[in-house]
């Protein structure tokens, strides 16, 4: 098989709100005739991606999906939305040659070697090594969590390994007296309570329920992107909240680059945190990044940044594509 008889390729970002499609028509051409669609107007993924291609009249051969949940053989079940699918029907139904479905955090890690400079903003830190590991997280409809690990030597073309976990469904970790009892509440309705349950969107909305109880505050209900936009407008108790969730990303994202020992860099992508704009960066999140008691200087050395690229996580897919042709021996 020749390398143009891979194209064209199908890519595919499925989050648990939004599914992002696009085309890579021919080899050397850029990703293009990129789409939106909610994933709540069609009953999976296969009546999604009809309704992507057929107004296009493409018929692609090879696909790649990252998608927001765990991988683990052929049936897929998403975490935060309805659709489920046959990873092997899927491939039929689409009249496949090759299909590989990754996590949506796997398939975004695979697009930070691609990234610029102006796709980023450094939230403090020194500066990245380039052969030490990357750690990646972000919240949006649930908790992502990935990395990269070098597989090359210092001097050598820089190569990758992709980590796909699910790492949002650790336990959370309280770092206060304040987390303690917002913790006690959500144990209270969910017994154990996931680091997702608050570093989400849903999670911006639990807590916004969980410092009203303690602070016996009347609740209005409002929607995750409410309370960030009143948090950030300076609503006290929304900006609370603002703050409670930054900190307690930037626990989480320590605990994930110690884990990793990801002296490359801490990224941070998924749909919150870029919304938040200038305000992230004055908020408690580097300052409880860099909170880890024997290990702070450690911490104080790795670089953050924030994601602001435009569907990233769609070169990634492109870059599994890639890597899968190598193997291929194409």
């Amino acid at each position: 098989m020749s390398l143009e008889l891979s194209y064209p390729r199908l890519l595919a970002d499925v989050g648990g709100t939004n599914v992002r499609f696009a085309l890579i028509r021919a080899p050397g051409a850029a990703i293009g005739e990129e789409r939106n669609l909610a994933c709540a107007d069609f009953p999976g993924l296969y009546e999604a991606a009809r309704a992507y291609l057929d107004p296009l009249g493409a018929a692609p051969r090879w696909a790649a999906i990252g998608i927001a949940t765990a991988i683990a053989g052929d049936a897929i079940k998403m975490t935060n939305n309805h659709w489920a699918f046959s990873q092997a029907e899927l491939k039929a139904q689409l009249g496949l040659d090759e299909l590989a479905v990754i996590n949506d955090f796997t398939a975004l890690a695979l697009s930070l070697p691609l990234l610029t400079d102006a796709e980023l903003v450094k939230i403090g830190g020194g500066e990245r090594n380039p052969d030490l590991p990357i750690a990646l997280l972000g919240a949006g409809t649930g908790l992502g969590v990935s990395g990269l690990i070098p597989a090359h030597l210092p001097g050598e073309p820089q190569r990758w390994v992709p980590l796909q976990g699910e790492g949002g469904h650790v336990s959370f970790s309280p770092f206060n007296d304040r987390e303690d009892e917002i913790l006690r509440i959500l144990r209270r309705e969910f017994g154990h309570v996931s680091a997702e349950r608050l570093l989400s969107g849903p999670g911006v909305v639990k807590l916004h329920q969980a410092l009203a109880e303690l602070d016996g505050r009347p609740l209005d209900a409002l929607s995750a992107a409410e309370i960030t936009r009143r948090g950030v407008d300076g609503d006290p108790l929304c900006r609370e909240v603002v703050d409670t969730f930054c900190g307690m990303l930037g626990t989480a994202a320590a605990n994930l680059a110690i884990t990793l020992g990801a002296r490359g860099g801490l990224y941070i992508g998924g749909g919150i945190v870029p919304k938040l704009g200038d305000y992230f960066a004055t908020s408690p999140f580097r300052r409880r990044f860099e909170q880890k008691g024997r290990f702070s200087n450690y911490l104080a050395a790795v670089p953050s940044f924030v994601i602001v690229a435009n569907n990233p996580a769609l070169r990634g897919t492109a870059a599994a594509l890639d890597a899968l042709a190598v193997r291929r021996g194409l």
